[in-house]
């Protein structure tokens, strides 16, 4: 064939045609047994680019482009050791030259046999996660633009190789979603699994997204969130010493700071009694997950993919987060979301939890953690505009009001838990918007507030079941605000919970879910803090230590500089997802209802006195530089 060994190919020049021709004469000599020059070949497949000179390198090269013209003599048995050789090539460790051949190889092969599809499907997808030496560069400083130019030429050829196989094998997609399923790494395994899904993100954000299905690739990396979530115990956050606990800012009274970056929580005078989920593992992946996530939606709304993203993260979160009841962390992602879009996102997410909550054919369990969502959503969006949440509770109370009109009897928790849910989450979000509801005056909020009453009063008796601290921070406003006569056998005495309100939560403590209190992992953080409603921030109706009643004193949180959606804009939009802006539809000629006062008017008569919300329960305080 003109070449004793194939570092002569070195020194004859051939043709294209010749080098394939070369090649297949070494591919028919193996089946008859004359093996050196094969042997040869597998052996310089073997060799890294570390230990390649110019020549090894350009040998390497005229073998694959060989194999690529000659790939239909290419012996699925006898050749195995070969093909097993080049699959196992990495990308990473050679220049782009042989990179450009591997791919051109693998290409021939996935069109010309499609048992070896699923073979060069993996082959790409094993170079999503760079090699461990590899990473150190890119930890490195000084070698940082390098390795990231490098990772650059690598992952384009890889998702460029992926298109062009996808667009030649119709089956390609359908095999590529479960190859990139099976290859997600464990969450034990101690490898940079963020490099991975970074890559998954560009799959879904790629020119073949949408045939390997951009839902399933979003709910794939939500799964592996929601397996990362679960997995950090309770015990991993809090300490023994509730005084040093990784909640103090949401559960104790102590005056924290919180330094420009976010790196640490600090009380004046001493360390930090937070404890760092930084230093655990599970925490700092699911951090970083959480990160990409975040920069990936916000990618997607840049380039107005956001609503159909949004589709898979409602799915994902309807059939994963909702029904995860051990869940802290992941709910944030569709959190942000909303942030990025209110109008849209944040209306949807809003209504479908509504729904789920006044579906009577919905599981127990799932209405009270939708309801439980939906009111620390409500809360601690700062982006909700006041126009959504009087919609949304005044749909939950004429609710709450026709099961009492046909439900009869005393305190029932477990029969009645999904009206006590409804129940605790009216009086959750109101701790929080009482006085932003009274401060619109075409919504007519006081006449909404009042509209309680007569659930409240009824013999089922919510205010004894509910958690005994959102009873007395809302009771506390109300009375403060002259809603309506509040009885003193309804203080709790800074009580966290009762045996009522742990009978109606069950054994998963639904009552005491309130899934978007402060998100602890640290650069998560950072994303979600400015669409957040910290307690600090929200004017309460007994807070007039400052003597001020002006209007711009009430908080409400519809911004008016346009980063947020004005009421005006938002009615239009809540409209459209089924809500209706309006007055109460049921009579308030059945309800007992004190005379009406406005809330500058309480100012004028004795204030009761402020009491805190207990620890363990009470939303949190704001850091200092918010």
């Amino acid at each position: 064939m003109g070449a004793e060994t194939l570092a002569d190919m070195n020194e004859i020049v051939y043709s294209d045609s010749d080098l394939v021709r070369t090649i297949r004469d070494v591919l028919v000599a193996a089946l008859s047994g004359k093996r050196n020059l094969y042997d040869e070949l597998i052996g310089k497949m073997h060799q890294h680019e570390g230990r390649l000179s110019p020549d090894e390198v350009a040998l390497i090269v005229a073998s694959l482009k060989g194999l690529s013209g000659a790939v239909s003599c290419i012996d699925e048995v006898h050749h195995q050791s070969l093909l097993n050789c080049i699959f196992r090539m990495s990308m990473w460790n050679y220049e782009p030259e042989v990179m450009d051949a591997l791919v051109e190889f693998l290409l021939s092969l996935a069109v010309s046999y499609g048992t070896r599809l699923d073979e060069c499907l993996e082959m790409l997808v094993s170079n999503f996660m760079p090699p461990i030496h590899f990473l150190k560069k890119l930890e490195d400083p000084l070698r940082r633009d390098g390795a990231l130019a490098r990772k650059d030429e690598v992952l384009s050829r890889v998702h460029l190789a992926l298109k062009d196989i996808t667009d030649l094998v119709p089956l390609a997609p359908l095999r590529l979603w479960s190859i990139v399923k099976e290859k997600m790494p464990h969450m034990w395994k101690n490898v940079p699994i963020a490099h991975y899904v970074e890559n998954v993100f560009r799959l879904e954000s790629g020119a073949i997204g949408h045939l390997v299905g951009r839902q399933s690739l979003v709910a794939m990396v939500m799964d592996r969130l929601i397996d990362l979530d679960v997995e950090i115990r309770w015990e991993d956050i809090l300490q023994e010493d509730c005084n040093k606990g990784v909640f103090n800012i949401e559960l104790d009274d102590m005056d924290e700071a919180f330094d420009d970056d976010g790196d640490d929580f600090e009380q004046p005078g001493g360390p930090s009694t937070r404890k760092s989920l930084g230093k655990n593992a599970i925490a700092e992946k699911l951090d970083s997950l959480m990160v990409l996530t975040f920069e990936h939606l916000k990618s997607c709304a840049d380039s107005a993919r956001l609503s159909e993203v949004f589709d898979a993260l409602l799915q994902s979160f309807e059939k994963t987060v909702l029904t995860a009841y051990k869940s802290k962390f992941a709910q944030f992602v569709i959190f942000y979301s909303c942030s990025l879009d209110p109008e849209n996102c944040g209306v949807r997410f809003a209504a479908l939890l509504t729904d789920i909550f006044l579906n009577p054919s919905s599981l127990p369990q799932k209405r009270m953690s939708a309801v439980a969502y939906l009111a620390s959503y409500l809360s601690r969006g700062k982006f909700v505009p006041t126009s959504l949440v009087f919609s949304i509770l005044q749909r939950l109370e004429y609710w709450c009001l026709e099961y009492c009109e046909v439900r009869s009897g005393d305190v029932n928790p477990e029969a009645h838990k999904v009206f006590y849910s409804g129940c605790q989450a009216i009086m959750y979000t109101l701790c929080f918007r009482m006085r932003s509801l009274m401060g619109v005056p075409h919504l007519d909020g006081e006449r909404l507030l009042r509209a309680i009453e007569p659930i409240l009063k009824h013999p089922l008796n919510p205010l004894r079941v509910c958690l005994p601290s959102i009873v007395n921070e809302f009771l506390r406003q109300a009375k403060a605000a002259h809603l309506f006569t509040i009885s003193d056998t309804f203080i709790f005495d800074d009580l966290l919970e009762s045996e009522l309100s742990i009978a109606f939560g069950g054994p998963d403590r639904l009552d005491m879910f309130f899934p978007f209190d402060p998100c602890l992992l640290k650069q998560s953080d950072r994303y979600i803090r400015p669409n957040y409603v910290f307690w600090s921030m929200v004017r309460i109706t007994y807070d007039d230590e400052d003597g001020s009643t002006d209007d711009e004193d009430a908080q409400v949180f519809v911004e008016q500089n346009g980063e947020y959606m004005e009421d005006g804009a938002a009615a239009m939009s809540f409209e459209e997802n089924g809500f209706e802006i309006g007055r109460l539809d049921y009579s308030l000629d059945k309800m007992s209802i004190t005379p009406k006062n406005t809330l500058r008017s309480r100012f004028e008569g004795q204030v009761v006195p402020q009491m805190q919300m207990p620890s363990r329960i009470r939303p949190s305080t704001s850091p200092e530089s918010l």
